[in-house]
């Protein structure tokens, strides 16, 4: 039985290893309907992929490049951006040229139909999913759920504490955990913010008269706001010269859980180009129906309902 994965998490398993090693391997995988990664090493002028499986080479015509190719809803950029990238396939027959050599016809479209139809269709709101970002614009991160298929994670469910661009929090590639938000129309809608832990959860990483490092986040008026996770943020007075986006020193002056507040005194602040560090996650189920982030008896009531 299949299993499916974001793409490229496949493709350096022994068990694809050993089903691309030989022709009569891959033979048996054509047989048996096995999904399959290799990269793709060529985009020809007639956007066909190339695909190299060590053992000779397949080839995935472009109306098999990807869901939606054939019918004109998805554009053949979604088949050139694979090119030096893992691709997911089946093995839908073989052939041989002029010149004797075999040739492995490959579709990915098959697979993505064979994710859709076995994995993504029997999602739920609340199931915890494996996701790799694909790629990252203002309004949120992109992440491969399976076999290429793309699903969005809007910024403002990144992370409960605010940021500008998701890239302050993943870089394309990372893989992460994210969790189902919403189904609408087969289109999968995720959420991340969730898994990153309570109020609470985040607040027992540190104790007042402690001295740590944050994020300066915001500065208004009465404060400036200063990320110590991505799920906690507390408010400190400001400082002169002190701006969004900048690194600091902050000392904790008191952890007030019933009204959720942290209060900080800003000691130092640096300017410092930083690659996001992979999220921590509190959660380890497969799937939940409700989560809490606020903690019990506090002023104010913060909750994610699941449901269908």
């Amino acid at each position: 039985m299949n299993e499916f994965f974001p793409e490229g998490l496949l493709i350096d398993t022994p068990e694809n290893r050993m089903a691309t090693s030989t022709p009569n391997a891959l033979a048996d995988a054509c047989h048996a309907g096995k999904l399959l990664e290799g990269r793709a090493i060529v985009c020809d002028s007639e956007h066909n992929l190339i695909v190299d499986l060590g053992c000779m080479r397949g080839i995935i015509p472009r109306e098999e490049g990807a869901l939606g190719i054939r019918e004109g809803s998805t554009r053949d950029i979604a088949v050139i951006s694979r090119v030096n990238r893992p691709v997911c396939f089946i093995i839908t027959g073989f052939r041989k040229d002029n010149n004797g050599n075999l040739t492995a016809l490959l579709s990915r479209r098959a697979a993505q139909e064979l994710c859709r139809q076995e994995y993504i269709s029997r999602l739920r709101p609340g199931d915890i999913i494996q996701a790799r970002v694909t790629h990252l614009e203002s309004f949120g991160a992109f992440a491969d759920i399976g076999c290429g298929i793309v699903s969005l994670l809007p910024i403002d469910m990144i992370s409960v504490s605010r940021i500008e661009h998701p890239r302050e929090r993943f870089h394309v590639g990372a893989d992460i955990r994210a969790v189902v938000k919403s189904i609408e129309n087969n289109r999968i809608g995720l959420s991340h913010k969730e898994l990153l832990g309570t109020w609470a959860e985040n607040a027992a990483l540190f104790s007042p008269g402690e001295t740590v490092a944050g994020i300066i986040r915001s500065v208004e008026e009465y404060g400036a706001f200063v990320e110590l996770t991505p799920n906690l943020a507390g408010l400190a007075e400001c400082k002169e010269g002190i701006r969004a986006g900048q690194q600091a020193s902050v000392y904790i002056k008191n952890i007030i859980p019933s009204r959720m507040k942290v209060k900080l005194i800003i000691i130092d602040t640096f300017d410092y180009n930083y690659r996001p560090s992979p999220p921590r996650y509190f959660i380890t189920e497969k799937h939940i129906d409700r989560f809490v982030y606020s903690p019990e008896g506090a002023d104010k009531h913060i909750e994610t309902i699941f449901c269908e």
